[in-house]
């Protein structure tokens, strides 16, 4: 039996927190078109004018939100300087709340001391709001409410009331500003015209990073986070690589980089080689697989499971019409109606696309015609690792 006590090692990392999401450096790299764009449109609220409303959006792990903590802490600094001008910063993620009221919620629990906070539910809509403005009102001041995520919002009054706050007479005093962040590149078109007018005053695109913007990211995070000379030469190309192949995605690089030192540690090595990239990124791959399937719809993966039932037997490639026996054995015990075949069908395709299934198309001519079999592409741990919480539920 080993010796399970701990010890720092000191090895790799000098500072492991500035591979992580919640860190903000110094200067923000790769972004300069964004933040002379975003340093603008904040601009109003150091000279004293009501704040623009703003919007950005791109996808997720491009330094929409790095950049918005990063001006803010700057202007939250440069105002303290400024005589009359008491800035006030409110930030919610909207992942979560999924309607304006319980937004509206959470904003005036936000603002409120934590003894007089309101319940979720109990309070008719137009009485929240009433909160809202009220909070808003006795802060007064510049206000700038921050609503990341906030295409997770399904309805449009909030992002209506907020924004002309202040031109409806719903707040007198406050100067009032909201930055509307957003991954869902189709959100802004999907609001009404009235509501894009005034939420998205000013527009902020946020671009993917390139590889060379990746490397840009990557070099300066790891010359805070290991110690010289531990990362071997090529591993943090390897890294941007794998981040700009993933649609410029910054958050997957820095956490295959965070893996791989993690595994250079766990291993006691030196140096991160590329050894410990290729076995961090499959460790990735692998985490990805099992959240994909969480993610994915209850049908889909019952399809799965069954496909998963007939690996285990060692019964595949199957055809889809042998797949749906044990889907609807399934079905019946979760207490599902089981979907069309064509409906099978069109799971097991989505399923190839995702890559958690192979699929391959066989043709026996006239007679036997044409048909697609199927067979798990990623290991049956891993499928049955994302189906937990179904299997989980099952007798």
């Amino acid at each position: 039996m080993g010796d399970f006590s701990f010890e720092p090692t000191g090895r790799i990392f000098k500072e492991r927190e500035a591979l992580l999401e919640a860190w903000t450096p110094d200067k923000l790299v790769g972004r300069d078109t964004e933040l002379q764009q975003y340093h603008a449109a904040l601009q109003p609220v150091i000279e004293g004018e009501t704040p623009s409303n703003i919007f950005l959006y791109g996808k997720s792990g491009v330094g929409k939100t790095a950049a918005t903590r990063f001006l803010l802490n700057r202007l939250k600094n440069s105002a303290e300087d400024i005589d009359g001008l008491d800035l006030h910063t409110v930030e919610i993620n909207c992942d979560g709340l999924n309607s304006s009221y319980q937004t509206a919620v959470a904003l005036v629990n936000e603002l409120r001391d934590p003894a007089n906070q309101i319940s979720n539910t109990g309070y008719p809509q137009a009485s929240v709001y009433q909160f809202l403005f009220d909070e808003i009102d006795s802060l007064g001041g510049t206000i700038l409410i921050i609503l990341d995520e906030v295409d997770h919002i399904q309805d449009d009054s909030l992002l209506y009331k907020l924004p002309r706050a202040r031109s409806n007479g719903d707040i007198s005093t406050a100067r009032l500003g909201v930055v509307g962040i957003s991954n869902d590149l189709s959100f802004r078109n999907q609001l009404s015209s009235k509501v894009r007018s005034s939420l998205c005053e000013k527009e902020v695109s946020f671009s993917a990073y390139d590889a060379t913007e990746l490397i840009q990211v990557l070099r300066q995070r790891e010359s805070v986070a290991f110690h010289d000379d531990v990362i071997e030469d090529g591993m943090i190309e390897a890294c941007a690589a794998y981040g700009a192949k993933d649609s410029g995605d910054a958050r997957k690089a820095l956490d295959l980089l965070l893996e791989s030192g993690d595994i250079a540690r766990e291993e006691n090595a030196d140096a991160v080689i590329e050894n410990h990239v290729t076995e961090a990124r499959r460790r990735l791959q692998t985490d990805q697989v099992i959240e994909g399937i969480n993610n994915y719809s209850q049908h889909g993966q019952l399809v799965l499971w069954a496909l998963t039932l007939l690996e285990e037997r060692d019964e595949t490639p199957v055809r889809t019409r042998e797949i749906r026996e044990p889907y609807e054995v399934l079905c019946d015990r979760e207490g599902y109606d089981p979907v069309s075949t064509r409906a099978v069908r069109e799971y097991l395709a989505e399923l190839e696309t995702l890559g958690i299934i192979s699929s391959t198309e066989t043709n026996r001519g006239k007679s036997g015609g044409k048909f697609k079999e199927h067979e798990l592409e990623q290991p049956i741990s891993s499928v049955k690792a994302g189906l937990n919480e179904l299997l989980g539920a099952s007798p």
